[in-house]
């Protein structure tokens, strides 16, 4: 054998032996595979409860919820596919229209969280009703998903401090201070602003929300909203579904100057899936059919099928639009910069959404973005902290400040009439 031949074969031996030696590099998947066992990935938001309402009247055994995929339109989540997420903690959000403002709205609530409740005694090997922190924590470990409830929505408690602690008594642990419209006491984000941010009376709810227990939700608020919630909670805030309004100027997301207060005041912005509020793209062209629909309201007035059919023919001319997965990472990778990897989480929206992006088509593809982030140079740590530790915190220092608060102050008596005018 030749010496150059004999160099060549001694190269190629060492090499394979060094490469049996040395562990292979973790793949993304197995990152996030470690990261959800050791952590509960908590979704903020999933309209799962009105899915029952709508599809068949609150009647659970209707809905196998082992496997939804067969019903149309398509259902997000199911507990199968719950199992493939890895999420350990969801918050199951217990909506009602904002047109139910009034009388009426309390006891539709209360029949959404019953939902919760029954799904969690109908379900028992895979749901755990939870109220705290350490309840996620302990539920996570024991391979269920702990389940919490998030009322969408301030028009609940119906302008009543006393049904906004039963509400909590009830097992509500967050409420949206607003839906899509303007309350008495406080302005969305999606309505033409009257009071300019919160009334004395929503800065009553505030406080009172913090002497409960119960995070502020501020998704859904108007700008002005957020930053008077922001001026007088002692506890952290939330964003249960909303994404940065430096990436896609969508009102119904964070400014920046808002996210340069969380790591003052301790808040998560748990970044959502719904395609207009995370594509610039989708929010314009979503923008363009309702500025239609409104143009051929004028011109058929109350015939929804001709709309809808005049509509269809017009959209059928203009180029689709969607978001991607990666429109949602670019909004984490906001978030990262403008307010930091502490101040972030997870909320999907999903079954309270008719589009999802591509590569979230379900619960199922959560870990899928969780893998993107990695590639973008996500460590460990950061998802640890993005899929459940940051909520965690949050809703821990939420925990000790009512726990402070109720030491020192009793229920908040006051009325809305007796603040008229302020």
């Amino acid at each position: 054998m030749s010496t150059r031949l004999q160099r060549t074969t001694t190269a190629l031996t060492l090499a394979l032996l060094y490469a049996c030696s040395v562990p292979a590099q973790d793949t993304p998947a197995d990152i996030v595979s470690r990261v959800l066992d050791a952590v509960p990935l908590i979704d903020g938001h999933n309209d799962l409860p009105w899915q029952y309402r709508t599809r068949v009247d609150n009647h659970l055994s209707r809905i196998d919820l082992h496997d939804t995929t067969d019903f149309e339109p398509p259902m997000h989540t199911d507990l199968r596919r719950l199992e493939e997420s890895g999420i350990g903690g969801q918050f199951w959000s217990v909506y009602i229209p904002a047109s139910m403002d009034g009388p009426g709205a309390a006891a539709t609530v209360l029949e959404q969280i019953d939902v919760v409740h029954r799904l969690t005694e109908a379900y028992p090997d895979r749901l755990e009703m939870a109220y705290t922190a350490d309840d996620i924590v302990r539920i996570h470990a024991s391979g269920k998903v702990a389940s919490l409830i998030g009322m969408e929505g301030g028009h609940a408690i119906e302008e009543s401090l006393a049904v906004l602690r039963q509400l909590y008594r009830a097992g509500a642990r967050y409420m949206t201070l607003s839906h899509s419209q303007n309350l008495s006491w406080v302005d969305s984000a999606t309505d033409e602003a009257v009071l300019g941010g919160l009334s004395t009376f929503g800065e009553e709810v505030v406080r009172e929300m913090n002497r409960l227990g119960m995070l502020v939700d501020l998704s859904h608020v108007s700008a002005a909203s957020m930053h008077d919630a922001l001026d007088i909670t002692q506890s952290p805030v939330i964003f249960s579904h909303s994404s940065a309004f430096g990436v896609t100027a969508h009102p119904r997301n964070v400014p920046d100057d808002v996210l340069e207060r969380l790591p003052d005041n301790g808040g998560v912005v748990m970044v959502t899936f719904v395609p207009p509020f995370v594509s610039e793209v989708v929010r314009q062209r979503s923008n363009e059919i309702s500025e239609q629909r409104d143009l051929l309201r004028e011109r058929f007035g109350d015939n929804e099928a001709k709309i809808s059919q005049e509509l269809f023919a017009w959209s059928s001319t203009r180029s689709t639009a969607k978001a991607t997965l990666n429109d949602v990472a670019d909004h984490v990778d906001h978030l990262r910069k403008i307010a930091g990897i502490d101040y972030i989480g997870i909320g999907s929206d999903f079954d309270g959404i008719t589009t999802v992006p591509e590569g979230l088509e379900d619960v199922s593809k959560i870990p899928d973005l969780l893998e993107e982030l990695v590639q973008r140079g996500y460590t460990e740590e950061d998802l640890r902290k993005i899929c459940g530790l940051n909520l965690l915190r949050a809703l821990g220092r939420a925990e000790n400040v009512a726990h402070d608060l109720r030491g020192r102050l009793p229920a908040n008596d006051v009325l809305l009439g007796e603040l008229a005018g302020q």
